[in-house]
């Protein structure tokens, strides 16, 4: 007989029918103990697969079995056997064997679990991510952590196939606004000083460029001070970056999309993915069809402006604000929705965002439905049925106002009647680029023009439009070389093409109200590469996050991440953040202040 390994022979996910009568040796974890008139079954798990082990009184292993517990880790030995042809498991590949146990190692006993991992049940995430090396042994999240993996080296594999070279970006540098808060570390060396964990390698991968490498990429650490959602990690989370030198927008668009297109489409599991090359939708189109500018396109309802059929109309309240030119009427379409109980439910929907409820129409054979149509007139009511492409048994809902004012919760709603009506295919992915994003925005707390997506991007027509723009419509009017990627409701990745020249960038900063010496301050690196023959440049960052979580299904970018922290950017399983100790603090010159509590009345 062939000498076995100390701990195994096989993993748990070898064997097969063509092994039977062969003597193995396995470990694992007893992923579930069951006694069957006296017969004991444990389903003994690894990070590979599940193999039935079974012992009867024969066994001379039979008392060492009868002990095991869930969730023990356990060396067994034994014989592989055919299972009967009644028993055989066709959801497992080892479904046609089990292994008689000859025996049985307990290599470490585990206590009463503080949750289970058999079944999967829901759990407070507390308790979650206290004991995260437990959860992770539950099959669903396990299967979503090696999907991540596969996923990370498939976008590896395609970009290098299409000519990228994997660089590394310094982890320590220096505080710049990208839009978040930065996480700032002390030096020790230098006292009163900090360097910052990047947000991203924006300005590095720039200067790469710079520096006359080309196709750049890396699946690179970003640390932002952010607050967690469901689709953002609090902290760290991992982008795809990636630069390319001598391109435009098209370039850009050519080389990354059918990479991300072509992993899509090997872990779909079957799934329709968008064929490339993907949509391009300005955003401003976005906004108005879409009310957001990360549309769900596996819904296809697209909202349209009606403001002139109420013009001069009866009903009053929006004939009135038909009057201000800032102000619109949009419509959403509802195809099959002209019933009054859909009415009704959308109406209470809108209410529960804040609005006083959402005036609505339903379609029929003759004018149409409810005080809307009743108060317009069947003449508009038609009109409106016709530019909507609506017919009998369809509605449609109406929201007014500014557009900045309403459009978020148009979005909403859009989704919510498309859900409603089981109108959007939810078993595919979508994919379309978001370009020509505006370059300014304006800050209503501070009542002035700041920049609305990414500085360091090349304002549509250059220094020309800049100089141009001397009001303050006139700058918000600027559009950016600017773009994002969306898929399925989230938007994937961010680029845009880079703004690489010194007077461009003094330029635009300078229409944010940043004067030349802020831009040297806290840019002066880049801006002096910029002196030495810079080159046309443009990239974008893909967050791998998101992306493994839609290819697992899930809503929760918590379930795709190994070691994430929690809603309140706490580690509960190591304890971080927490005190440093007055040694720590000395050796680096701080003290720490407790914030003063605001006084309750």
């Amino acid at each position: 007989m062939t000498e076995l390994h100390t701990y195994r022979s096989h993993t748990c996910a070898d064997l097969r029918k063509d092994h039977v009568g062969q003597t193995v040796r396995l470990c694992g974890w007893a992923h579930r103990v069951r006694d069957h008139g006296g017969v004991l079954f444990i389903d003994l798990r690894d990070h590979y697969g599940v193999t039935q082990v079974l012992a009867d009184p024969d066994s001379p292993a039979f008392k060492a079995v009868e002990a095991v517990r869930g969730e023990w880790c356990i060396r067994i030995e034994g014989d592989v056997k055919a299972r009967d042809a009644g028993l055989v498991n066709e959801n497992i590949p080892t479904g046609e064997i089990e292994v008689f146990i000859r025996k049985l190692d307990v290599l470490g006993e585990a206590e009463e679990l503080p949750l289970p991992v058999f079944g999967e049940p829901e759990y407070p995430e507390d308790i979650r991510m206290t004991y995260r090396y437990l959860d992770l042994r539950r099959e669903t999240l396990h299967k979503n952590i090696l999907l991540r993996s596969k996923v990370v080296r498939e976008i590896r594999n395609h970009m290098e196939e299409v000519g990228f070279t994997d660089y590394q970006t310094p982890i320590l540098t220096a505080s710049s606004p990208e839009g978040a808060r930065d996480f700032l570390v002390p030096s020790r060396l230098h006292p009163g000083k900090f360097y910052a964990l990047p947000q991203a390698p924006q300005i590095f991968k720039q200067l790469i460029m710079v520096s006359g490498f080309d196709r750049y990429y890396q699946i690179a650490p970003c640390f932002r001070d952010e607050d967690a959602r469901a689709d953002r990690s609090a902290g760290d989370f991992y982008q795809l970056d990636l630069e390319m030198s001598f391109v435009e927008q098209q370039d850009v668009f050519d080389a990354v999309g059918p990479v991300i297109r072509d992993t899509f489409e090997k872990f779909a599991d079957g799934k329709p993915v968008s064929t490339y090359p993907f949509r391009e939708i300005p955003y401003a189109e976005s906004m108005l069809k879409y009310g957001t500018d990360k549309p769900d396109l596996r819904n296809t309802l697209e909202m349209q402006v009606v403001t002139e059929h109420f013009k001069g109309s009866g009903f009053k309240i929006f004939a009135k604000i038909a009057e201000e030119p800032s102000n619109e009427i949009r419509a959403i379409p509802a195809p099959t929705g002209g019933s009054r109980a859909f009415c009704d439910r959308m109406n209470s929907w809108a209410q529960r965002e804040g609005l006083p409820g959402m005036g609505y129409i339903m379609f029929d054979d003759g004018d149409g439905k409810g005080p809307l149509a009743k108060n317009i007139g069947p003449e508009r009511t038609r009109a409106i049925g016709e530019q909507l492409g609506l017919k009998a048994g369809d509605a449609a809902f109406f929201l007014a106002g500014k557009p900045k004012e309403f459009e978020a919760v148009a979005g909403r709603a859009r989704d919510v009647v498309a859900d409603e009506l089981g109108l959007a295919n939810k078993d595919s992915y979508e994919f379309a680029w978001i370009v020509d994003f505006p370059m300014y925005e304006w800050d209503e707390e501070n009542k002035k023009v700041e920049f609305g997506h990414n500085p360091f991007s090349m304002p549509q027509g250059g220094l020309d439009t800049l100089n141009a723009a001397g009001t303050d419509d006139e700058i918000l009017a600027i559009k950016a070389h600017q773009y994002d990627l969306v898929c399925n409701g989230y938007e994937l990745g961010s680029g845009g093409i880079r703004n690489h020249k010194q007077d461009v960038m003094v330029k635009a900063f300078a229409l944010a109200g940043y004067g030349e010496d802020v831009v040297q301050e806290k840019f002066g690196g880049m801006l002096n590469a910029f002196k030495f023959g810079a080159p046309p440049h443009g990239g974008v960052a893909f967050g791998v996050d998101r992306i493994v979580m839609l290819l697992a299904g899930t809503e929760n970018i918590r379930e795709v991440t190994m070691f994430p922290l929690n809603q309140q950017g706490e580690d509960l399983l190591l304890g971080a953040p927490r005190e440093a100790d007055e040694k720590q603090l000395k050796e680096l010159h701080l003290r720490t202040v407790k914030p003063i509590e605001e006084k309750k009345d």
